[in-house]
């Protein structure tokens, strides 16, 4: 029977010659990828005797040494001994909590198997260090919490729609993916005060496995302070003197490198995303301070505070994790910051390919007295007249027009709209 499991927009390649690993942070719907991939099988067609499944977390392999595991490959002989290992699927959730594990996907891999597909709960094994032990061999595929089109398919929305009241669906369903994001369980959690259970528990098992078990943490505490300054402060970047300062200033002791450690680590699990400033210098862009994004706007919501500005920075995350999604070959995001501001360089080297600004509305003051339209505005207009870019977006909250200035064309176009259309870029 196949797998009773909500769809993707992706599926994994099931005709390929390759390792495939799925990294991504802890809960996002790994596993639920190689079910899928297993039902795409089982809907062409191949026997069940040619995909095998072996999920690490039973606490019957618990004990289980890199030697063992060739139990597993005999005990399949002994059940299916006319089925060649060659033309079997293997799929191994949670194999990385075996010590050495890779050892063994290598040696199945060269002597017997083409098609083996690994997923674990510790993004960071599944990708610096699997790089490293396997030396080129995985392809990796990256699994992200739900995009807002999938969101809609969980919740039914019509997203297709052209009457006002499904479109309406849509706006309301935005502001919730906004506040609660895209954590699949938790979307299919009706209760609110339980979506945010979840997502602190999700948040407490990436600090307990991922940072002080696998990095070997000696300051939880500091950590989950570090942690919620970081998340707090999105959509800006990042000082880690001024942290450092802070968590100084509170008693606490901690090396100055460490924290920095931890920027990496937080990325290597997929917790956070960097985002560069953008320079054609390399050691520019180095020096400069980054921005950092949060995987998913309801672990950030579940862990720190509210603030006054948080829509915001919670629309500016979220259109961050679409255009990360939508990224091809070795294009990058990086933010613009020179006469004016602009939220994200799209590019590929020194070719900048198109600027996108977040707003929540245009219509708005700073504290200076100036208009939130004439700032973003002025920040996507001197980025593309610094960048020689002409295709230029401001995504807001719900505020769509075509607006001409400096002889530039800028559209603006509402949230929904853009994360349900990929043709917009």
């Amino acid at each position: 029977m196949p797998f009773d499991v909500k769809e993707r927009e992706e599926r994994l390649p099931l005709d390929g010659r390759d390792i495939i690993t799925i990294p991504g942070v802890r809960r996002c719907g790994k596993s639920t990828r190689m079910e899928l991939a297993i039902n795409g099988l089982i809907a062409r067609g191949v026997p069940k005797e040619n995909i095998l499944w072996v999920g690490f977390d039973d606490e019957r392999f618990a004990s289980m040494t890199v030697l063992e595991l060739d139990l597993i490959l005999d005990a399949y002989r002994e059940l299916y001994p006319d089925t060649s290992l060659k033309d079997v699927w293997m799929f191994f959730d949670e194999l990385p909590l075996v010590e050495n594990w890779e050892l063994f996907v290598l040696r199945v891999y060269k002597s017997y198997c083409r098609h083996i597909f690994i997923c674990g709960s510790n993004a960071h094994t599944l990708s610096k260090e699997m790089k490293s032990e396997l030396r080129g061999w995985p392809l990796e595929f990256e699994t992200w919490p739900l995009s807002f089109r999938e969101f809609c398919d969980f919740k039914v929305f019509d997203r297709c729609s052209a009457l006002e009241s499904e479109r309406a669906k849509l706006r309301i369903g935005l502001d919730e993916f906004n506040r609660l994001g895209g954590m699949p369980d938790v979307v299919l959690t009706d209760s609110v005060s339980l979506k945010y259970k979840r997502l602190q528990g999700y948040f407490d098992t990436m600090i307990l496995k991922d940072f002080i078990e696998h990095f070997n943490v000696k300051n939880p505490l500091v950590l989950r302070f570090f942690l919620k300054r970081v998340m707090a402060g999105i959509s800006n970047p990042i000082s880690v003197n001024a942290i450092y300062g802070d968590v100084h200033a509170q008693g606490l002791k901690i090396a100055k490198d460490e924290l920095y450690g931890w920027l990496e680590d937080a990325c290597d699990i997929y917790l956070l995303l960097k985002v560069p400033k953008y320079s054609r210098s390399i050691a520019k862009q180095a020096a400069a301070q980054a921005k950092y994004y949060v995987v998913d706007n309801g672990l950030r919501n579940a862990i720190i505070p509210l603030q006054s500005d948080d829509q915001g920075k919670q629309l500016e995350n979220t259109v961050f994790l679409e255009l990360r999604r939508r990224l091809s070959g070795t294009a990058t995001i990086s933010y613009y910051q020179d006469r004016g501001e602009c939220d994200f360089v799209i590019g590929d080297g020194e070719n900048v390919s198109r600027l996108v600004q977040v707003t929540w509305d245009m219509s708005g003051q700073d504290e200076a007295g100036r208009t939130t339209r004439k700032r973003e505005l002025n920040g996507i207009l001197d980025a593309s007249e610094a960048l020689g870019c002409s295709d230029l977006t401001i995504i807001t909250h719900d505020e769509e027009a075509v607006l001409v200035e400096r002889g530039r064309t800028v559209k603006v176009i509402p949230a929904w709209k853009w994360l349900l259309n990929r043709s917009e870029g």
